[in-house]
């Protein structure tokens, strides 16, 4: 059934333990390629055990928002018209909302009444102090510091210089703490102040942490020497970086239930997340999934992109009762006869995989597209051939090979000048080491830098394709080649000044 407008979709909450609901306010030709093209929903407020009946359905009305920074919104948004298979529909009544959104989301009825009822747990009289801070244009003093009283981020900048921790108290809005370290007075700080729910810690040096009274939701933490994590009940996505210890126990509300895992390369095996319900493994070159399936048995999502990288045993997914998302990136490996077929996934909503064995993309498409209509999101993108892997393992601008506003000509040319530019500057730095050029290194390097910029300046000039994404991978790739090359320089005691050729990089480009 495609959906119209008025229509009215329930969906079972987990985290709510009762289903939700939201309803379809209009209809909106996508020019994306994707068929079944885009709708607005608007969540409702309203949640039961079971689903509504007609008076009920009568009587719904939208969810006012005014949680965190929101204030009286809607939760209004467009999303793919292909409307999942786990949500019911229920009822059709006159449309509520009769605007357009403003803005693009997916399918998450349920999320913003959660997050309004967590809210509204929050004692009112901090609620009322956060919503009169945020309105707030004042400054106030952090041990010599001024800081804008609706602050809701802090860094290590403002984090070093302070002696005592419930300095942060005179920023009501603070949501956000980035930590380079584990300052003392932190944990006390965020055990006593429910709005701060996002941490990043880097390197810490703890071999125990234990956060179980804190209030955060997100949380992303260095875990180089870590070996007891212990998590609040709250939290939602936890993302560790760095080495991980084989001894590293999580402790985590049912085993990790509500939450999505983020790791680099591999995840830690029986770690205590029995239950995890999300898994995102990135930067993968090998990895046999059987193991992880047995680690991690209920997951709902399971999110696993190559550097590019080879996987083994990617039919285990058949052995995740509950899994309803599944992406690859970059993964290669595998045949089609060894990805399941759709009755084996019975719960799949999500099959979105891009850059995979081409014979294994055409079986995947085929034997998937019939599921589309009962509710899959189904993306198969970037078919592969044996030559083109061989081709590109090294090469980081793989991935516009096959991006919708870049031509094949330019995806090849991309590579061909990132090989030239690392060619190059490899050969300077041997030359600078074996007959000690150092005083030429700074102008070669520079004329390299702009070269570089300006090949890429004309291949723009003709299609104008370099948007904010490529602009971004044009200055990371250039950003790892010259950093590989001053830590092999500074080795050998010969020093390049990086940010002047950060300068002739940007003097020279014009995207």
């Amino acid at each position: 059934m495609k959906p119209a407008i008025g229509d009215i979709y329930c969906v079972y909450v987990d985290k709510l333990q009762q289903y939700a609901a939201c309803q379809v306010t209009g209809l909106k030709d996508s020019s994306s390629s994707r068929s079944h093209g885009l709708i607005s929903i608007v969540e409702l407020d309203w949640t039961g055990e079971s689903l509504p009946s007609e008076t009920e359905l009568q009587a719904m009305r939208p969810l006012r928002c005014n949680y965190l920074f929101w204030d009286n919104r809607l939760d209004h948004s467009y999303v793919d018209a292909n409307v999942p298979k786990n949500y019911l529909f229920t009822g059709t009544i006159p449309p509520l909302i009769t605007e357009e959104p403003n803005s693009y989301s997916g399918w998450s009825t349920g999320g913003s009444v959660y997050r309004q009822r967590q809210w509204e747990q929050i004692p009112e009289r901090l609620r009322e102090q956060f919503k009169a801070a945020s309105r707030e244009d004042t400054m106030v003093e952090l041990e010599g510091h001024q800081v804008r009283r609706s602050t809701s981020r802090i860094h290590e900048s403002i984090l070093d210089n302070l002696t005592d921790m419930s300095e942060l108290s005179k920023l009501p809005c603070l949501t956000q703490i980035q930590a380079s370290r584990l300052y003392d007075g932190l944990l006390p700080y965020l055990r006593h102040h429910p709005f701060v729910i996002e941490l990043q810690l880097g390197e810490h040096s703890c071999t125990s942490l234990d956060l179980r009274d804190t209030h955060l939701q997100r949380l992303s933490v260095y875990a180089g020497g870590l070996e007891r994590l212990v998590l609040n009940p709250e939290l939602s996505t936890l993302s560790l970086w760095g080495p991980i210890s084989p001894k590293l126990q999580i402790i985590a509300e049912d085993q990790g239930r509500w939450i999505h895992a983020s790791f680099t390369s591999k995840p830690p095996l029986h770690c205590g997340l029995d239950r995890l319900k999300g898994l995102h493994l990135t930067g993968i070159t090998e990895l046999d999934l059987l193991p992880v399936i047995h680690s991690y048995p209920m997951l709902q999502e399971l999110r696993l992109w190559g550097k590019p990288g080879v996987i083994a045993n990617i039919g285990s997914i058949a052995a995740l009762p509950k899994l309803q998302t599944f992406s690859t990136s970059d993964l290669f490996g595998f045949t089609p006869e060894e990805f399941p077929h759709p009755e084996q996934l019975p719960q799949l909503t999500w099959l979105w995989m891009s850059s995979l064995p081409a014979d294994a993309a055409k079986s995947i498409k085929a034997r998937f597209k019939k599921e589309v209509a009962i509710g899959l999101d189904l993306s198969i993108t970037k078919p592969r051939k044996p030559e083109w892997l061989a081709e590109n393992l090294d090469n980081p601008f793989r991935d516009w090979d096959g991006r919708e506003h870049i031509t094949s000509a330019n995806a090849k040319k991309a590579a061909a000048l990132y090989k030239k530019t690392s060619a190059e500057i490899h050969a300077l730095v041997r030359r600078a080491l074996d007959e000690s050029e150092a005083s030429e290194v700074q102008a070669q390097l520079n004329a390299i830098v702009r070269q570089y910029a300006e090949a890429f300046n004309r291949m723009d000039r003709r299609q104008g394709f370099i948007e904010t994404v490529e602009r971004e991978e044009i200055y990371t790739v250039l950003s790892e080649l010259l950093n590989s090359a001053a830590g092999r320089l500074t080795e050998a005691g010969v020093s390049i000044d990086i940010e002047e050729l950060y300068a002739a990089f940007d003097a020279v480009r014009d995207y």
